[in-house]
């Protein structure tokens, strides 16, 4: 579909929104107002809408004035929220952050939480990294900070391979100081974090596999579709690590205990997809949840000093104890 049809199509779906929306339904000169076009054009939309839902009702006023209604909106239930509808919840939070304007903060906060807590938690987190990737083209927010360069042929020829599926040929190099072996495999997913990494099967072979994208030397498609595993969640699989690395021999239960004095700020970061929080009668506050890789987390508790203590595991905590610092000038 291209890009006109498609902008008709967004049109249509907007009109049976304000159709659902307005107590009487929508008027002919509203449409032309509410859109910006011409009276042919609205005409032309308000057919449009009658063959697209069928179920819509006409009626005419006593000044002979046609209106259309959407009386049954379950089908845009259906439909979610989109990013720039949350993007837009975003930039006005911000915005009344900036200005101090804390019940309105409060209100716009509680109505985005309500809008995602309504949809599948893939679709939820699909819309919120929708809605930064938004904010970010926009020129309204950019990511900084260190992060590892990929190669963007690379990610291009993962992404289709993706769509297909297709089956890759890579180049990677299994140690920083060996050379590439070309291997044949089947994309799953990526992984974005400190690292990343393109999660994927040999081909003939049924387990996963974690390739580091900055070890990847080339990459190409070789055009052969496969039959995804039905079973494989991308989701699932990433909550098994609390960063980008996996490793099912460090997989197990986490529990790090913030003092009251770190509690607030510890209270407003999602460590972990799976996470529960639990106040404690002290005043610090317990996180738990179950992952692997204890590097990425020992270097992320470095940050918060003194402030908070590793229950479990007992590798990270042998790993952060000797490190813990009362001298940082503020919390993460």
């Amino acid at each position: 579909m291209d890009n006109k049809r498609l902008g008709k199509a967004l049109d249509i779906m907007r009109l049976a929104e304000e159709a659902a929306a307005r107590p009487g339904g929508i008027s002919l000169v509203q449409i032309v107002e509410t859109f910006g076009v011409t009276l042919r054009t609205a005409q032309r939309m308000s057919r449009a809408l009658e063959v697209a839902f069928p179920m819509v009702q006409t009626r005419t006023d006593q000044a002979r004035r046609k209106w259309w209604q959407l009386p049954d909106s379950r089908l845009l239930h259906m439909q979610g929220i989109r990013d720039s509808e949350l993007s837009a919840l975003e930039m006005g939070i911000r915005r009344a952050e900036r200005d101090g304007a804390a019940t309105e903060v409060t209100a716009l906060t509680s109505l985005r939480n309500r809008l995602l807590a309504t949809m599948p938690p893939t679709f939820a987190r699909r819309a919120e990294v929708d809605a930064e990737a938004v904010l970010e083209a926009r020129g309204h927010a950019c990511r900084p900070g260190p992060r590892a360069q990929y190669s963007a042929h690379v990610l291009g020829v993962i992404d289709a391979a993706l769509k297909g599926p297709f089956t890759m040929q890579i180049d990677y190099a299994a140690a920083q100081d060996t050379a590439p072996r070309s291997r044949p495999i089947e994309p799953y997913g990526v992984l974005f974090g400190m690292r990343g990494y393109l999660i994927a099967r040999e081909i003939g072979n049924s387990k996963y596999r974690h390739y580091r994208l900055d070890r990847i030397a080339s990459a190409s498609l070789l055009q052969n579709s496969f039959l995804r595993d039905p079973d494989f969640d991308l989701g699932k699989h990433a909550a098994r690590a609390f960063g980008s690395f996996h490793s099912d021999a460090e997989y197990g239960p986490v529990e790090w205990r913030f003092a009251p004095s770190a509690a607030g700020v510890a209270r407003t970061f999602i460590f972990h997809p799976d996470q529960h929080m639990q106040d404690e009668a002290d005043g610090s506050l317990t996180v738990r949840f179950s992952a692997g890789g204890w590097l990425e987390m020992a270097w992320h508790l470095y940050q918060w000093g003194d402030a908070v203590e590793v229950i479990s595991p007992p590798e990270v905590r042998s790993l952060v104890d000797a490190y813990r610092r009362s001298d940082f000038p503020a919390l993460p």
